[in-house]
């Protein structure tokens, strides 16, 4: 389906919960109160919504969270959706501590993809950053995923006067694996509001200076908005989602489900459409229209770069990323 701008709209990304076991200071800090149990979806409601969504053209589905694999049954719900007509790819988003014990079952759901998050390699600063000691399991998910064959990305957010200076060890961890280290510019949602992020075009500038053969990779590597670039003799790329100093909203592609079941057209507004009384009361017309809504009226940009323009003010976690 296109939207009011012409945008053809295929792409959801669906919270199934807002709970996670880490606290990164950017997205879920101590003080965050997660949604009660009965406020969130099933999975019988999600991949419901999702079908739905199918019918006006949504195909690729990205599972998030807050952390999706604290939620028992993700695998199943992943296999479930993957047999849902209409829905051609699954992939997930995650914080990669508990994903090597859940590989296997996920494996088998078919999982398509997935991109762990990871902004630091040094022990003592992940868990500055994240509140838990928990690197080493990430590492050991990362090994696990690249030896299953399945493909996967590294997403990494760098914060001024935290981790900006180790940029080059954490793209290096493409030179010799078969994975994608993409940067992901801060964006200044909820509690991430008064951080300072690091532009992507300093990063690019960077690396160019460092690795003056590097060359812009011009395949797709997903649905994602990054920009590619490929070190010779590397066996992976970097990426760039630059979406405060590179306005990527006109090729935009996707919607947002949050866990409570609310539809969310773009990241940057608070505004959403409640799609659970129509699922919940069988008004199965009245759910597609409420989707036909929100993504023909999904608005042509953000507007990150005047903060007192946002309307959302909730944190990460919430949201789904």
């Amino acid at each position: 389906m296109r939207d009011q701008f012409g945008r053809t709209i295929d792409y959801m990304r669906v919270s199934i919960t807002d709970r996670c076991n880490l606290q990164c200071v950017y997205c879920m800090p101590n003080d965050v109160e997660p949604a009660p149990m009965n406020a969130v979806m099933t999975y019988e409601e999600i991949r419901d919504i999702c079908a739905a969504a199918a019918e006006l053209g949504i195909h690729k589905i990205k599972i998030t969270g807050g952390e999706p694999l604290v939620r028992l049954g993700c695998a199943s719900f992943i296999a479930m959706l993957k047999q849902t007509p209409g829905i051609e790819q699954v992939t997930m988003t995650t914080n990669g501590v508990l994903l090597k014990e859940n590989l296997p079952d996920l494996l088998a759901a078919g999982l398509d993809a997935v991109n762990i998050s990871l902004d630091t390699l040094d022990e003592k600063r992940y868990e500055s950053i994240t509140g838990r000691p928990e690197l080493n399991k990430v590492q050991d998910s990362i090994a696990a995923a690249l030896a299953s064959g399945l493909k996967t990305k590294i997403n990494t957010v760098l914060q001024k006067g935290l981790n900006e200076d180790e940029w080059l060890h954490l793209a290096g961890l493409a030179k010799d694996r078969c994975l994608d280290v993409r940067f992901i510019e801060l964006m200044p949602i909820g509690c991430a509001r008064d951080s300072k992020g690091i532009s992507n075009e300093t990063l690019r500038t960077q690396l160019v200076r460092r690795f003056s053969d590097t060359k812009n990779d011009l395949e797709i590597h997903g649905n994602g908005p990054a920009v590619y670039v490929h070190i010779p003799g590397w066996m992976g790329s970097i990426g760039f989602i630059s979406a405060i100093h590179g306005k990527f909203c006109g090729s935009c592609n996707r919607i947002r489900l949050t866990a409570q079941g609310k539809l969310k057209p773009c990241l940057c507004y608070g505004e959403t459409i409640d799609l659970l009384p129509f699922l919940r009361e069988g008004r199965i017309e009245e759910l597609l229209k409420a989707l036909r809504t929100g993504i023909f009226g999904k608005p042509a940009g953000h507007c990150f770069e005047t903060p007192e323009n946002m309307t959302e003010t909730a944190n990460m976690n919430s949201i789904g990323g």
